[in-house]
């Protein structure tokens, strides 16, 4: 049941893309000593390496350590997680896949924070010379 209930949030999510309206504006990058609490939900807006566009929703929870954080994205086909520490405005991760149609991917990513909480940067496959892009703009609480 609970496979079928992610299943259809899936669908749910794909089917949202297809009707995306242009990004909103992002805002400045936040000072390196002043960056805004990042843990929460973000709705996603990225291009894979090949220019493809796809959206959802990332997941972000403090981890174990101090600045370190644990990301789980539901994409368009997909269910994947990662974690990465923060130095100054700068989150870097590692990731993989966990659901979806490409299981065995993985890479590395770098999202800036700005001074309202968004994210934006790169995300690598391994593999593929080219990074896709992403920016997280954060969900009202």
């Amino acid at each position: 049941m609970k496979r079928i209930s992610i299943l259809i949030f899936l669908l749910a999510i794909g089917l949202s893309a297809c009707a995306r309206n242009k990004p909103a504006p992002l805002g400045a990058d936040a000072p390196a000593d002043n960056v805004p609490n990042i843990v929460g939900s973000y709705a996603v807006n990225a291009f894979d390496p090949t220019g493809e566009e796809y959206g959802g929703t990332l997941t972000i929870t403090e981890g174990g350590q101090p600045n370190e954080y644990k990301f789980q994205w539901l994409i368009s086909g997909g269910i994947q997680e990662g974690t990465g520490t923060l130095a100054g405005n700068k989150l870097n991760f590692t990731w993989k896949s966990l659901a979806g149609t490409d299981q065995d991917i993985s890479g590395t990513g770098e999202y800036t924070i700005t001074v309202e909480g968004q994210l934006y940067g790169t995300r690598t496959i391994n593999g593929l010379d080219t990074p896709g892009t992403e920016t997280a703009y954060p969900n009202p609480k």
